[in-house]
């Protein structure tokens, strides 16, 4: 399945940036864990966004119909972007 993504990917022109994970009794190499440590930091800064809007209850939007809840989660994603200003100006 992975050997599959990845050929995809760069078919498309793409190049995979896939952490990798380590099989039971085959750690992985130092140049793989220095990889996924690289990966990380980029995609812990993309994960606190939905992690903060997820803790609001973003996944459980109580509205009738696509436009309120395009709405509403436009709201908290508004919401999430001033408390970042706030905190960031401080």
């Amino acid at each position: 399945m992975g050997a599959e993504r990845e050929e995809r990917l760069r078919e498309q022109g793409f190049r995979p940036h896939i952490q990798r994970k380590a099989q039971r009794g085959k750690p992985l190499s130092a140049r793989q864990e220095r990889w996924n440590r690289r990966i990380a930091k980029i995609r812990a800064r993309v994960e606190h966004v939905f992690v903060a809007i997820h803790q609001w209850g973003g996944k459980r939007i109580r509205t009738i119909g696509q436009a309120r809840a395009t709405f509403t989660m436009g709201m908290m994603v508004v919401a999430y972007n001033m408390r970042r200003l706030a905190l960031l100006e401080l």
